[in-house]
């Protein structure tokens, strides 16, 4: 089978430089252009040395006369710029985007929350926001694909199936965040150049993160109904990974060993998601530079309230590897290639 020819714009990023590390072990792909602004001219091994041995164009400026010899884009740049380039795309062409650029169903909640208007509306309806074991094989109908962002990903892989069999209220879930601060991107030190990042803990945008518009939009979805949570993210004193702690009420009736159960179930076919023991205590450090998110419930000391702890690394099944695993089944590939 010949290589699908591969560009990536964004390409010197956090998420930039792991996705070309994942893709150059992907044998159903070669990487043709890496595009940035400022970076234009350089190599990407002066932004990663460890890409010095490895046979990478330099870096060059997007122009939309790249696409038509290109089968896939990943997008890995500021908000908003994954939009324009999509009205340039061609049949040929599937769009992969690692922005907020297309998580939104409605424009007005991409302008509310992102302080921009969208300049792709058309495009909106013809996206897929694809968590890919949520989608599976929706997604080979569409050809612009938008990857969820690190937090919700954390977040609604252990939800979704308990929503679906209705076995948790939906009045005050409870979601506390703690992430590493590649998740902030590359300008991470000029935003909180106040703030020490190697010694502290922060919590930020509480209440009001932009991630609450995509959690709260795929998790009615399944709820059917109006639910209420609240989500606080932190950064925390690490360089990548995160943890996310949710705190649920059940209905009457509802075990720990149920909960468990449903999730076992629900992943039984999805390598990627592990359910642990009850009341594991996970770490970040078990799922770093994996593609793995681990799951664990655990009790507490009130019969029908239970803590769902859920671990990704944000780089990987947060942003990059998630992106591989939906270029994967979008062109039918084993699930695995490229990421293990």
């Amino acid at each position: 089978m010949p290589k699908l020819n591969v560009l990536i714009a964004g390409s010197t990023g956090y998420i930039g430089i792991q996705l070309i590390k994942l893709l150059i072990k992907h044998k159903y792909i070669k990487i043709k252009y890496l595009c940035g602004n400022s970076s234009v001219g350089k190599k990407i091994s002066d932004f990663d040395k460890s890409l010095s041995n490895k046979k990478l164009p330099k870096i060059i400026r997007f122009h939309k006369k790249y696409l038509n010899d290109i089968d896939i884009i990943f997008t890995a740049l500021p908000n908003g710029e994954a939009q324009e380039i999509s009205n340039y795309l061609s049949k040929k062409n599937v769009l992969i985007d690692l922005a907020a650029d297309f998580r939104l169903e409605k424009a007005s909640d991409y302008q509310k929350w992102y302080k921009q208007k969208h300049k792709s509306i058309y495009n909106i309806k013809n996206s897929i926001y694809s968590l890919p074991e949520i989608s599976k094989k929706k997604i080979k109908q569409y050809n612009i694909i938008s990857c969820p962002g690190c937090y919700p990903t954390s977040i609604l892989l252990p939800l979704i199936p308990l929503l679906k069999e209705k076995i948790i209220k939906i009045d005050n879930i409870i979601i506390d965040s703690k992430s590493g601060y590649s998740g902030a991107g590359r300008g991470v030190h000029k935003k909180y150049k106040k703030r020490n990042l190697y010694e502290s803990l922060s919590a930020y945008d509480v209440g009001f993160h932009r991630h609450n518009s995509e959690i709260y939009q795929i998790l009615k979805k399944y709820s059917k109904k109006k639910l209420e949570f609240n989500f606080t993210p932190h950064l925390t004193p690490m360089f990548r990974g995160i943890l996310s702690t949710i705190y649920v009420d059940t209905k009457k009736g509802v075990s720990q060993n149920k909960i468990k159960d449903i999730l076992k179930k629900f992943y039984k076919k999805d390598v990627f998601i592990k359910i642990l023991k009850n009341n594991s205590f996970l770490s970040t450090n078990d799922v770093i530079n994996t593609n793995n998110c681990f799951i664990s419930v655990c009790k507490t000391k009130s019969k029908n309230k239970f803590i769902i702890l859920s671990v990704i690394d944000n780089l990987i099944k947060g942003g990059s590897g998630q992106a591989v695993q939906n270029m994967n089944l979008k062109y039918g590939f084993p699930i695995k290639t490229g990421l293990l």
